[in-house]
């Protein structure tokens, strides 16, 4: 943080004033970075129904690997399993909202019976991914998406 305030050249004080916290500051670049990443993806489908959701998700993954952010999860786990995978970090809620648009823009969400919980499946579903992409982080083992397709596919069933 005094870093960047020298940076910035204002005050720590002034910066710890705007942001709240370094975990704050380090939520709001991440949930912003989420929703650039998610556009992109989305930006990038070429498919409807569930090859398009799958589609999104892979572009949303290429997009995801930057030694900037693997730099981050291995020098701050903590902060990272805190900001990215609970709902104190708000990044988590910023990928479900956008995975039911994907839902919604793909065409899936009219294949779904009546009655399904779309935000459910989305949070189901964005957990699930999200296990996977960061696999590397949880278990120090890099994943292959397409080992993770079929899971979805099931998630994903009455669609």
């Amino acid at each position: 943080m005094e870093a960047l305030a020298g940076e910035m050249a204002i005050s720590r004080a002034t910066l710890y004033r705007v942001a709240g916290s370094r975990d704050a500051l380090l939520e709001d670049i991440l949930r912003a970075l989420t929703e650039a990443m998610f556009a992109d993806a989305r930006a990038a489908r070429t498919a409807g129904g569930f090859d398009g959701v799958i589609e999104v998700s892979r572009h949303f993954g290429e997009l995801l690997r930057s030694p900037v952010l693997d730099a981050f999860l291995k020098r701050e786990a903590e902060a990272a399993s805190r900001i990215l995978f609970t709902p104190a970090g708000g990044v988590h809620e910023t990928a479900v909202s956008n995975q039911i648009e994907v839902f919604r823009e793909t065409g899936l969400t009219g294949e779904l019976p009546p009655g399904a919980d779309v935000s459910h499946l989305a949070f189901l579903y964005v957990r699930m991914v999200g296990t996977f992409l960061y696999a590397e982080f949880f278990t120090g083992r890099k994943a292959d998406f397409d080992e993770l397709v079929p899971a979805l596919r099931s998630l994903l069933r009455p669609a």
